[in-house]
């Protein structure tokens, strides 16, 4: 029995020195330029998510932009997460500016996004209205320090 036992464990020590050694941690890096990642990623979520706030109103009638179906309600909490995890990506090392301003506009977007995702699921249109506006404000004050500003004509 004892044989048996030594054997076996000459068998497993064999077997595990022969496996492969686990992968290296796979190192995170970004894929998209920045402009494409805001232009194709982060701007089309926050226009499903102004685009379902508010109210136009005409000399005819008054018409909400709310949601009224669960497929709208979906498409606004979708678009939520895609603002929250943009958010994540846009602290990633070799995307961020600075680990100033830019780590707190992107540290706001994962809060005010995650803000808008609970209003939609709570179907709170006024929700989603006072969160939008706190988005629009966030998107435009980084810009201002971080958009590169065309010179002026001359």
């Amino acid at each position: 029995m004892m044989k048996a036992f030594a054997l076996a464990c000459v068998v497993f020590t064999l077997v595990a020195a022969c496996a492969e050694p686990p992968p290296a941690p796979r190192v995170l890096a970004p894929t998209l330029a920045l402009k494409d990642l805001m232009n194709w990623v982060l701007d089309p979520a926050a226009d499903v998510i102004w685009g379902a706030a508010g109210t136009i109103v005409t000399e005819e009638e008054e018409q909400s932009l709310a949601p009224t179906t669960d497929e709208g309600w979906d498409a606004i909490r979708n678009a939520a997460a895609v603002v929250v995890e943009s958010g994540n990506l846009l602290m990633m090392p070799g995307r961020a500016r600075d680990d100033g301003d830019w780590q707190k506009h992107a540290a706001q977007l994962i809060d005010t996004g995650t803000r808008v995702l609970h209003a939609a699921e709570a179907r709170d249109t006024d929700g989603v209205f006072d969160r939008g506006g706190d988005l629009y404000v966030i998107c435009v004050e980084c810009h201002q320090k971080y958009l590169p500003q065309d010179p002026p004509p001359g």
